[in-house]
């Protein structure tokens, strides 16, 4: 989608710090972190949200996530702890219309979600 923030990440068009990439996943640091990390792992291919998914995604939905636990331990957080979300339409607080997830750790995070 042509004006979408993290597709033009995806294609290079806005500069990012990089942590994963594969053919169908980029991940990359958030702006403006919530935590001491605070990754975004994305597909590739434009999706809005986790509601456009169909049974199609499942391996990639699975993949996000696998390469959420892989982070999590490159970064050195799987061991204290770490959260994955997702946030979905206006209401979820989604703020950009890609699908992402949000990898956050390095702190005590409690039972408040942000």
């Amino acid at each position: 989608m042509a004006d979408c923030l993290f597709c033009k990440i995806v294609n290079r068009e806005i500069p990012s710090e990089i942590v994963y990439e594969d053919e169908r996943i980029l991940a990359f640091k958030d702006i403006n972190p919530l935590a001491p990390v605070h990754v975004l792992i994305i597909p590739k291919q434009h999706t809005a949200d986790l509601n456009e998914t169909t049974a199609q995604d499942e391996a990639l939905l699975g993949h996000l996530l696998a390469v959420a636990k892989d982070l999590a331990h490159t970064l050195g957080i799987a061991q204290t702890g770490y959260r994955v979300v997702t946030n979905v339409g206006k209401d979820g607080g989604q703020v950009i219309k890609h699908l992402h997830f949000h990898l956050l750790g390095g702190q005590p995070l409690g039972a408040k979600l942000g």
